[in-house]
């Protein structure tokens, strides 16, 4: 039987399957008083379970992904009284090292040949290309052996994938540039166009075929309105932060931005 209200806390939740599977972690981690952990949730579903878990006076939770920047994230969960800490967090890291220079590869080449050993998309963490010399994956620790084994090869070269220490991990700090636009509205296509340096036809073409996030949630309405606050992310362009909207004598908006790149 159930110790959570969870129609009520289901109620107009847009990814039903997975918090449902988090509300049953949290039931678990109340009941045997041990910290329950999910597998790596992108970052929209984070931040939807990040608030139905606010309104759980019961427990405590922590999300982390392996450093600070990270997209994809585990979730711990423990009862109210249980303090967390990043290292109950299990995460494993693979180097996955191979010649590349004559056969470039993105993120979308290194997932690819790890899904297709057989691997979830949940038991995966971030990815960072190292350019021509490989990749390093955050990985859920329970797959390491597999792909230790299976994964040889990416695209048409030969790799050797490793467990390597986390604190061998190779970050790039994201690049930010601040930036000052005044508009006629806070419509999505206006600020993001002046965010992004595109035109406001491409950037309205981009928003209609679904390659812009607001929030980590697609939106597809150029005419959909921002607030402070938000985080608008584009495909292939990066992220901008919308800082603070004011409005001029002239009643146009001047919007602070900071992109992330």
């Amino acid at each position: 039987m159930s110790i959570l209200p969870r129609d009520e806390l289901l109620k107009g939740v847009s990814e039903r399957e997975t918090i449902s599977r988090i509300l049953d972690l949290s039931e678990g981690a109340i009941k045997n008083w041990q910290t329950s952990l999910s597998d790596f949730l992108s970052p929209r579903v984070l931040q939807e379970a990040k608030s139905v878990l606010n309104k759980l006076t019961e427990v405590n939770y922590l999300s982390w992904g392996g450093y600070l920047q990270a997209e994809r994230c585990r979730l711990a969960i423990s009862r109210a009284d249980f303090p967390l800490e990043q290292q109950e967090v299990s995460l494993s890291l693979l180097d996955i090292a191979g010649n590349f220079l004559f056969d470039p590869v993105t993120h979308r080449d290194f997932l690819g040949a790890i899904l297709s050993t057989g691997i979830v998309r949940d038991k995966v963490g971030d990815i960072t290309v190292l350019g021509e010399r490989g990749a390093q994956v955050i990985v859920v620790p329970e797959i390491v052996d597999f792909l230790c084994m299976s994964l040889n090869q990416v695209r048409t070269v030969s790799v050797k994938t490793r467990l390597i220490d986390l604190s061998d991990l190779k970050i790039r700090p994201p690049k930010t540039k601040e930036i000052n636009t005044v508009e006629a509205s806070l419509r999505l296509d206006a600020i993001a166009s002046a965010g992004f340096a595109l035109s406001r036809s491409k950037m309205s073409d981009a928003i209609t075929a679904g390659d812009v996030r607001v929030n980590w949630k697609e939106i597809t309405q150029p005419s959909h309105n921002i607030v402070t606050g938000d985080l608008i992310s584009m495909r292939g362009k990066g992220r901008l932060e919308i800082g603070t909207v004011e409005i001029t004598k002239k009643q146009r908006y001047r919007v602070q931005l900071t992109r992330f790149t």
